[in-house]
């Protein structure tokens, strides 16, 4: 398996199609049932972008289906999907007047699940 995924990796400039991590300072404070919970999904998501990533190479661009479009949408929004809950997941282990940080996004995760600016939203959180 690890042979097929190599030769579909996702390309760089598609972050949709990234597994973001938890981001350190709140995995640092996760339960071991939670992390292993996590890492559990991240390799479904890592499955999910890698079969994603080889669907889309067989389209032709000039010609591409509606059905295609909806297949590829589909398994996109089921990556999304996979995102929330993993921060739902999450939220229980997170001090309550946190939990706003697992809001669903309507912006794609960057390389960690809760954003690049965590310390920033926090902060906003923490002045509400």
């Amino acid at each position: 398996l690890n042979e097929t995924m190599d030769k579909f990796k996702p390309p760089e400039n598609c972050i949709n199609l990234s597994v973001p991590t938890v981001n350190a300072q709140i995995r640092g404070n996760l339960s071991t049932a939670t992390k292993i919970q996590d890492v559990c999904l991240q390799r479904i998501l890592k499955l999910l972008s890698t079969g994603i990533t080889a669907y889309a190479r067989t389209l032709d661009g000039d010609n591409v289906i509606s059905e295609q479009q909806d297949a590829l949408a589909l398994l996109c929004n089921a990556q999304y999907e996979i995102n929330c809950l993993r921060k739902s997941s999450i939220k229980p282990t997170l001090n309550p007047k946190f939990t706003g940080l697992c809001r669903p996004s309507t912006a794609p995760p960057p390389h960690q699940l809760f954003g690049k600016d965590l310390s920033k939203q926090v902060k906003e959180l923490d002045e509400e």
